[in-house]
């Protein structure tokens, strides 16, 4: 897949502020999907009266290790827009982050996406998407401050996943199909009713773009973090 869905550049930091995208259609059925699954699983949790993560071998820790202290303030909604609007990645690298979680899912069956982990679920497989798919894509460093999350802690979750998923990250372009497929049935019944953005798949990888980010006190800016 190639950035040119959203341009052919990552925008340099003065335009952050001004620049305003267009939210893609595929962030709001996303968004309806997560919130829907992390309300079920939080009461889930909450009902069992037990952390199921506790106590799991490394073998066997699924998504604990994308746990964080307390859940983010920041919404599923408002924390997706947030990775679109400041990294400029392709809408398509959202559906194949969507398609990471599933694999992990898939392959660790006992793990649940929860109010605890979603976040950095998202801005770990968004990034690595962006990599695989994108000819220009931003560092990790700029993506932990878009992120809300330190720098050596999002090294430390791209590892994660990709050892969790055994390096499974390229997406063919019959799964990518089959999954916008699935969004776009989804986006019917939350009355989105709109077919999603799509693009060849691409498994080339370029060089990051460099990208230097002072910090602000905004709250809108990429210096948010997460707990």
């Amino acid at each position: 897949m190639s950035s040119s869905v959203v341009g052919e550049e990552a925008p340099h930091r003065s335009e952050m502020s001004d620049a305003e995208p267009t939210t893609p259609r595929v962030l709001a059925v996303l968004s309806f999907m997560l919130e829907r699954l992390v309300a079920r699983n939080d009461r889930l949790v909450v009902d069992c009266g037990q952390n199921q993560f506790e106590g799991l071998s490394p073998s066997r820790r699924g998504l604990n290790v994308f746990h964080g202290i307390r859940a983010p303030s920041i919404s599923i909604p408002k924390y997706l827009e947030r990775i679109y609007k400041y990294t400029n990645c392709s809408p398509s690298c959202f559906v194949v982050g969507y398609v990471y979680i599933d694999r992990l899912l898939h392959k660790y069956p006992d793990s649940l996406v929860i109010s605890l982990n979603v976040h950095r679920l998202l801005v770990t497989s968004v990034m690595v998407a962006s990599k695989v798919l994108d000819d220009v894509h931003y560092n990790n460093a700029f993506y932990a401050r878009v992120g809300g999350v330190s720098n050596a802690e999002l090294n430390r979750l791209e590892l994660e996943l990709l050892f969790l998923l055994d390096f499974s990250v390229i997406v063919t372009s019959r799964i990518f199909e089959t999954y916008c497929f699935h969004l776009e049935k989804e986006m019917i019944w939350s009355a989105i009713g709109q077919k999603i953005e799509r693009v060849i798949v691409s498994s080339s990888v370029d060089d990051e773009t460099e990208i230097s980010v002072e910090d602000t006190a905004k709250s809108s800016s990429p210096s948010q973090t997460i707990g």
